[in-house]
Formats: structure tokens, sequence, C-alpha cells
């Protein structure tokens, strides 16, 4: 689906609202591990929280979607789609934020084959079964579908490793929501820095894509898996 007509507008804003069922409510986005271990309390945290993971996740999902977006657009083989799922893999060292990426992934294919049954989202993953792709491929392959280029897609998913966070804070503390979406305006400027920088590299270079991370949200990732009492997935 090429070119970006008010039709493939309407498409990808309906692909990207986080109201779509793809599952992303679900998850907290590392926020109820640090909720529960009391590194966010207030707003001022929840500001500091995105920031880091801006900063770490954000930089690997960013360059990851626009990658997918490239690779979607100029038809890569399944091979291609495999090596680029095993570098993300490589990123993400917590079992559970992997299962977390690929359940995300797994939602929003599902999404993606309701809204443009059109584009073979099974495709890319042939001819043998694979797991459910990780979720940053299927967003750079979705705002591909919908018309949009790899920075629109790396600001995309540079924009979700916040807003998740930020969306489950006000949930979990019970904050103003007006608050925390002042704390998102703020961190614009750099999502969008984020978005530019990501799509600006080489993006058919998957081994020299960003690998920044976060050990600590990684080790909660782990430790929140296995707590019996939680309002989120992840």
């Amino acid at each position: 689906m090429a070119g970006n007509t008010a039709g493939n507008t309407a498409l990808l804003l309906a692909l990207l609202d986080s109201r779509a069922p793809a599952g992303a409510h679900g998850h907290s986005g590392g926020m109820e591990a640090a909720v529960s271990a009391g590194f966010v309390t207030g707003t001022a945290d929840v500001a500091r929280f995105c920031a880091l993971r801006l900063a770490t996740a954000g930089q690997v999902a960013a360059a990851f979607a626009a990658a997918g977006c490239a690779l979607w657009a100029g038809g890569g083989s399944p091979e291609r789609w495999a090596e680029l799922d095993g570098e993300f893999s490589a990123r993400v060292p917590s079992p559970a934020a992997r299962a977390a990426s690929r359940q995300l992934g797994s939602g929003l294919r599902r999404l993606v084959a309701a809204m443009a049954p059109e584009a073979d989202l099974a495709g890319p993953w042939r001819p043998v079964p694979r797991p459910a792709p990780h979720h940053p491929l299927v967003l750079g392959a979705a705002v591909a579908i919908g018309g949009g280029g790899p920075e629109l897609a790396a600001v995309a998913a540079a924009l979700g490793t916040c807003t998740a966070a930020a969306s489950a804070a006000v949930r979990l503390l019970g904050l103003d929501p007006y608050a925390v979406q002042r704390v998102l305006a703020g961190l614009a400027p750099a999502i969008n820095s984020a978005g530019a920088a990501r799509a600006g590299g080489d993006l058919a270079d998957f081994a020299g894509l960003p690998a920044a991370g976060a050990p600590a949200l990684e080790l909660l990732a782990d430790v929140h898996a296995r707590s019996e009492m939680r309002l989120f997935a992840s």
C-alpha cells in the first residue's frame, strides 16, 4: 500500500490508536513492577521513569520499528525478517519482556489482519512456523501498510514506550491524568528526536541497530512475571 493518501492516513491513525483492540491496554511497560518496588510514587517519578524508558527500550524499539517499516516496504524475505527478529531478541535479556513483546506483536498482527486483510502479515514468517513476531517489527510493518515511513514508525514506537507506562501509572497510583499527559508533552521533543535519529541510520544493518538497555527494568520484568497479584501482564 503505497502513498499517504487521505484513506491511508485514516487507516494509519486507526492502527495506531491506543483504543484499538491490540492488547496494549493489558501491559504497563514495566510501570507496575516499578510501582510495586517503590521506585515510582508520583508524577515526578513517572517523568523520570518514562525518560529512562525512552533512552533505553525506546531507542531500541524505535530503531527496530523503522527497520521493520523499511523491510516491509522493500519486500523483505522471511529470512531477513527472522534475522531482524533475532537481533531484537538479543537486545531483550528478560524472558518475561521478550514474551510480552511477542504477545503484543501477536495482538497487533491480528489487528492489522482485521483492518487490512489484503496485507499478508503471515508472509514474513513463512515458510516454517515461528514464534509470534516482536511488537516493534509488526508496528513497523503496520505503519508501512498504512502509508507511513520509517521515521513515523520510529516515533510511534518511541512514543509507545512512554504512553504505556504513563497510562498504567494513572491506574496504579490514581494520579491526575492531565498532569501525566503534561509529562508526555514534555517528552515530545525527545520522542521526535529519537524517531528522526533512528530512522536516519542504516536500517539494513540489523546487527548495527541500537542495543541500549536498563538491567534493573529487565530484572523487574522477570520478578513481575512471577508475581501472583498483578493488574497488568507486564
